[in-house]
């Protein structure tokens, strides 16, 4: 993870220092619209004092008629969306050029910023949620350049929830004119002078001619660094979509590794769990959504603050290729990753697991700092429409397959297993062939590093293929 960040914001200027900032600068003017949730970024220039010298002009068009009338239609019908906040700012960012080119001194930088936002209300207990962005010019007389940015907003009250977005708000267009060039520090600059939790940033996305060169999937990965966020997920196309668009009313089956690479047994171990996942009638396979969870801590090296990007994207880039969703997050124990998925579905939940990971789950230390040890770690991970699918292994004393009804965890604990057994909370899931249990990862980065080889018949097709041609993971080194 990153630095701490309550030193980091020590150090920041205030909101106010910010907005004034930027007020006294006579070469950025540009245009607030926010829509849902007041007029906060605004106000927090107005009240810094000298805002003549950077707002042109504010807007909130809380009515859809109007809204549609100056923004165009919204054919997916939802206003808070990343489609309405781009058509917003394209507006205004083309009205702000038009108008004031002619008559603005020539080294002008122009900006529009947009908002959209569900925020609190009363009687609706819908997600509470914005679309932010800012489309600029960069250096004068340059194309623009966008970011657009998701936040979820944590507090109970409305106005508390203002404010936060408010704050948001300035960060993203302070760091915008002043950080462009240290993509990673502007990210770390967006919650300055907020409490940590009371917002989340979930999505980031960086386009226009200065950001040509930025990856945005490890600009996104910058925001688990930056405490900004405990996952994001990525679509079998490699792009970023927010959770709550991509969960929302699914049936969730995920299965966590390391997936270096993508093994047949990883395939197995997937596409047995999803089958015994849907083959009780209650998941429909179109409502069901497959995820490839991979943690930070899988990702890390030696140096806490480092991850190997090109490692990292060759995983993503694996997984997506075979068709799945990749999820990247901070969670170690298996309850938190289920509370993450709760907050976005109210249906099933599964959890594709080996026999190793089982024992690990069933080892008290796995729980050390929590008041209730293990007993409240499993009341917070099988409470409503959780399963754990449970994939078997082979001895290698023995060469006999251990499955549920076998498995190695302490006496004193069987009495628990056994309950959750007996009430399918812990589910057994078939092998394809024993083959796959000759396959261990370790074992194929040693064999690919010498070149193409017996290794290939332990991975997909696709993904040896990929290895080969790209030389990934190493491929060819000590050939």
């Amino acid at each position: 993870m990153s630095s701490n960040p309550q030193s980091r914001k020590e150090r920041a200027l205030s909101t106010d220092q910010k907005a004034l900032e930027l007020n006294l600068n006579p070469l950025v003017y540009g245009t607030i619209a926010e829509i849902g949730a007041g007029q906060e970024v605004a106000r927090n220039f107005f009240r810094a004092g000298a805002a003549a010298g950077t707002v042109a002009k504010t807007i909130s068009a809380y009515d859809m008629q109007f809204s549609d009338a100056i923004y165009g239609v919204e054919e997916s019908g939802r206003y808070v969306s990343r489609s309405r906040v781009e058509s917003m700012v394209d507006r205004e960012y083309q009205l702000v050029v038009e108008r004031l080119t002619a008559s603005r001194p020539k080294n002008s930088t122009f900006f529009a910023y947009s908002a959209t936002v569900a925020a609190k209300s009363y009687g609706r207990a819908s997600e509470c949620h914005a679309w932010l962005s800012i489309q600029a010019q960069l250096y004068p007389g340059a194309d623009p350049s966008r970011i657009v940015i998701h936040v979820r907003m944590n507090d109970d009250d409305a106005t508390q929830q203002q404010e936060a977005l408010g704050i948001v708000g300035v960060n993203l267009i302070h760091s915008a004119f002043n950080n462009y060039t240290d993509p990673k520090l502007l990210i770390s600059q967006l919650a300055d002078n907020l409490v940590q939790d009371r917002i989340e940033i979930d999505l980031i996305d960086f386009t226009g001619p200065y950001f040509e060169e930025i990856d945005n999937r490890l600009m996104n990965l910058e925001l688990i660094h930056a405490w900004h966020t405990r996952a994001i997920i990525f679509t079998p196309d490699g792009k970023v979509a927010t959770p709550g668009e991509l969960l929302y009313k699914k049936n969730v089956l995920a299965i966590r590794g390391s997936f270096r690479p993508v093994t047949n047994l990883n395939v197995d171990m997937i596409e047995q769990g999803r089958k015994k996942f849907i083959s009780d009638g209650e998941v429909r396979a179109e409502h069901c959504i497959t995820l490839a969870e991979i943690t930070m801590a899988s990702l890390l090296g030696g140096d806490s603050q480092k991850v190997d990007q090109a490692d990292f994207l060759t995983r993503v880039d694996m997984l997506n290729r075979l068709g799945y969703s990749v999820m990247i997050s901070d969670y170690v124990r298996y309850f938190r990753l289920r509370a993450f998925f709760r907050r976005y579905t109210p249906l099933n939940i599964g959890i594709v697991v080996g026999m190793a990971n089982l024992s690990t789950i069933f080892d008290i230390n796995y729980y050390k700092g929590m008041e209730g040890g293990i007993l409240e770690a499993f009341g917070k991970l099988f409470p409503d429409h959780t399963q754990m699918f449970v994939y078997p292994e082979r001895k290698h004393e023995t060469g006999e397959m251990r499955t549920v009804e076998d498995p190695n965890i302490p006496d004193n604990l069987r009495s628990l297993y056994r309950h959750l057994v007996d009430n399918n909370f812990l589910i057994a899931i078939e092998h394809s062939h024993d083959d796959l249990f000759g396959i261990f990862s370790r074992d194929l980065l040693q064999q690919l590093a010498r070149g193409r080889g017996e290794w290939e018949d332990s991975v997909p097709t696709e993904i040896a293929e990929m290895i080969v041609e790209k030389k990934l993971l190493g491929f060819g080194r000590k050939a």
